[in-house]
């Protein structure tokens, strides 16, 4: 008989609702509960790359459907301040084997999922008692409930952590940068190539913003705040970040963030875990799409291979994840928004080098090497009632 049927996951981004499929192929009852009155839209690009990345998503029956609305990536092109092509990097150097939109996937897993799972939109949680059956848990604004596992699938500043695990500033590491993303402009475009410019400490493309600063303080939930961050901080910087910023003032999907790391030891505990960017979120560079549906695969499948036993499926989860997850991670500040401007042109030449056919080939083997370093297993589904 399997233990554990009710299973709490906050956030419906991507991590929550591939754990919330998954969770009822293996005959759980998921409840997801998502802070934002609905599902959000648009987005920047998000990637999959290698052999278990797409397994996954060819095991949910996704795969096709993720590439029917895929993007089509464009080469960056690094320009000075006269708009002069400096370097450039392919297409699908740094990008996966599949694009798509943020909120093209997690419509797709939405989707997927709620066939069978709960959803709760415009709510979140404010507190977590655990106790020896089960864990009690209260709302900002529904009822409370008691469930028998909760999971955090709640991003970088995942509440859940915040109330299981410990303060975030314990658990995340600041990289030393922010970075800000749009809805592209279309007053003007390279109908080629993506452009992009530095200035010292400073990066900035259509509908991204890249820049070096200390920790900063503000309101996540006051947008025009954020902006405001980001006019100040690109003010003067030279070339079209005057229009590029004007742009961004103007749009109505915005989103800021640190590019921080999530470093902790454990990523279970008693009867809550995370997965996704809450448990081991590396912004930018991090391939942290691919390792939410990932971890969230691999979270159920164990879940179900214990019979829902917790403490025998919360360990296995996490060994095969954080080794794999910390492999993942990486920091692109330094590489988009170099601090001086010698070191701006030293990223340049570098961007020459590795992109040369030897070398490409070297480091394009060495980012599949740390996608693919997981022996993916293939959980048993059970048998459908009936049959």
């Amino acid at each position: 008989m399997t233990e554990n049927k009710s299973i709490l996951i906050s956030g419906a981004s991507v991590a929550g609702p591939a754990l919330a499929y998954w969770l009822r192929r293996f005959g759980f009852s998921p409840t997801v509960v998502e802070r934002s009155p609905a599902l959000r839209e648009g987005g920047a690009a998000v990637d999959f790359r290698g052999a278990v990345h797409l397994t996954v998503l060819e095991r949910m029956g996704l795969l096709e459907e993720i590439r029917r609305h895929r993007t089509s990536p464009k080469p960056w092109v690094f320009v000075d301040a006269a708009g002069r092509p400096k370097a450039e990097l392919p297409a699908d150097f740094a990008g996966g084997e599949v694009e798509i939109r943020r909120g093209d996937l997690s419509r797709i897993l939405y989707q997927a999922s709620c066939d069978g799972a709960e959803y709760i939109f415009g709510d979140w949680i404010t507190s977590l008692t655990e106790t020896a059956g089960g864990v009690e848990v209260t709302f900002r604004h529904g009822p409370p409930r008691r469930f028998d596992l909760v999971v955090g699938a709640d991003g970088m500043h995942s509440g859940v952590r915040a109330l299981a695990f410990g303060d975030e500033s314990e658990l995340c590491r600041f990289m030393g940068f922010h970075f800000a993303s749009c809805n592209e402009a279309h007053r003007w475009t390279d109908e080629e190539n993506v452009l992009v410019y530095n200035a010292p400490g400073l990066m900035v493309a259509p509908g991204l913003f890249v820049f070096r600063s200390g920790p900063l303080d503000y309101q996540r939930y006051d947008v025009a705040a954020q902006k405001r961050i980001v006019a100040d901080a690109f003010a003067g910087a030279g070339w079209r970040t005057a229009e590029l910023v004007e742009d961004m003032l103007a749009a109505p999907d915005f989103y800021l963030d640190s590019i921080s790391h999530v470093r902790m030891e454990h990523v279970v505990r008693g009867r809550f875990a995370l997965v996704g960017d809450a448990g081991y979120g590396a912004t930018m560079g991090g391939m942290g799409t691919g390792l939410a549906v990932v971890g969230a695969y691999v979270l159920a499948g164990e879940l179900a291979a214990a019979g829902g036993d917790h403490r025998i499926a919360f360990p296995a989860y996490e060994s095969q994840l954080l080794p794999y997850a910390r492999g993942c991670q990486g920091n692109a500040g330094r590489f988009m928004a170099p601090a001086k401007r010698s070191h701006i042109w030293q990223r340049n030449q570098l961007v020459k080098l590795i992109t040369r056919g030897p070398v490409s080939k070297l480091i394009g083997r060495m980012d599949m090497k740390a996608a693919t370093a997981l022996a993916l297993k293939d959980y048993p589904m059970p048998v459908a009632q009936g049959r």
